[in-house]
């Protein structure tokens, strides 16, 4: 059986959540692992991930033709367009694997739109939030849904778009490739340090008008560290489109002052981004809709969330995650909040610690070796 890995994102925040299986699958005497990577980093990124593991598989670059290259550095800032002209281009790499392991959607158009019919689709979603994205009619496509937990299968189930006997429950492979030493000390002092992570969603953001107030806020207090470290995607681009809100919106270039504060650090995607560096070295969390919380609770902490849009969200299951700490509405308002957090530490833990259990399934066995049995029982 010839199962292959799809890398193919303009960042490397989706490839920790199927390479880890890779390790594990590649164990099967009857399967025989690919890995089809669009660029040369992220196949870098994955061989250092699966380590001896490599040995064993085979690894195909995805290229594309010069055209595509040039008109992709005229729109990568904008757009996803290298992303489907690598599926189009490359339409027969998938055509003799038997199953095609992939952390996002897009590449449904293989089968939908290029003619690619022969593998079987298993879909494991790059994170486990609540955001009405991750739950779109589009996951019917798929053949197997590899899932971290209680709280994202029931609510698939009972929008019917997965079946009863199309999914599993398997936990998180990100977790498996994550150290367990402690993080590194990040700042010189012994400040409490936030982490504010705001979403790039041009609707659900609070980067967009509550970003610069709450820099400044920051920037002007000397009580507590900051680090700036927002989802990847927010910086890749610099026009952000939302589908399902049907709005557009520019980000601006991130401000050059802030990067020369000692108490401030700024990580617009660097590896320690997505490697939760900061998620477990940071002490009280902000955000707004980033599935990043849910890898924030595995220690429970205090968060904050900054309601920019204005969202009715009590009862909302796409703000699920506004119930594990306090929601504000204006950066005005961080000084008393923050100071709560810091007074009350413990107020949130018991609807994080049972969020966390309702999100991710944990056993003895590794996450990664779950979804590679999983994997190899459906189509093996």
């Amino acid at each position: 059986m010839k199962v292959g890995f799809l890398f193919n994102h303009d960042a490397l925040h989706q490839i920790r959540h199927t390479a880890p299986i890779i390790a594990e699958i590649v164990r099967y005497p009857q399967v025989e692992a690919v890995v089809l990577a669009s660029s040369q980093v992220q196949e870098d990124h994955v061989r250092a991930l699966i380590g001896d593991a490599a040995r064993s598989v085979t690894f195909v670059s995805l290229v594309v033709t010069p055209l595509v290259a040039a008109l992709d550095r005229a729109l990568r800032f904008v757009a996803p367009f290298r992303r489907v002209a690598t599926l189009r281009q490359n339409a027969a790499a998938f055509a003799d694997l038997d199953v095609l392991v992939v952390p996002e959607t897009t590449s449904l158009l293989l089968r939908e739109r290029y003619g690619v019919t022969r593998p079987k689709l298993v879909w494991i979603p790059h994170g486990a939030g609540d955001r009405s994205v991750g739950f779109r009619d589009v996951a019917r496509g798929f053949d197997l849904v590899l899932l971290s937990g209680e709280k994202v299968r029931d609510r698939m189930l009972a929008a019917g778009i997965i079946a009863p006997d199309n999914h599993a429950i398997v936990g998180y492979p990100k977790f498996d490739t994550i150290d367990a030493a402690a993080p590194p000390r990040l700042f010189a002092d012994a400040r409490p340090t936030v982490l504010y992570n705001p979403h790039f969603d041009p609707k659900l953001s609070s980067w967009y008008t509550m970003g610069r107030p709450v820099l400044d806020w920051f920037a002007g207090q000397d009580r507590f560290n900051l680090i700036v470290a927002p989802h990847v995607m927010l910086a890749q681009r610099r026009l952000h489109a939302s589908v399902e809100h049907r709005l557009l919106r520019w980000r601006r270039a991130f401000e050059v002052r802030y990067r020369d504060l000692p108490h401030m650090l700024v990580d617009m995607g660097s590896e320690r981004s997505i490697d939760m560096t900061y998620t477990r070295a940071a002490d009280i969390y902000l955000g707004d809709a980033s599935s990043q919380i849910y890898e924030w609770i595995a220690r429970p902490r205090p968060a904050v969330f900054l309601n920019a849009s204005g969202a009715d969200w009590r009862g909302d299951a796409n703000f699920a995650h506004w119930q594990l700490g306090e929601v504000i509405d204006d950066a005005s308002e961080l000084a008393g909040t923050l100071d709560r957090a810091l007074h009350r530490p413990d107020a949130y833990r018991a609807a994080q610690e049972a969020a966390f259990a309702a999100t991710f399934s944990r056993t003895d066995e590794p996450a990664s070796r779950r979804a590679a049995a999983a994997i190899v029982a459906r189509f093996g």
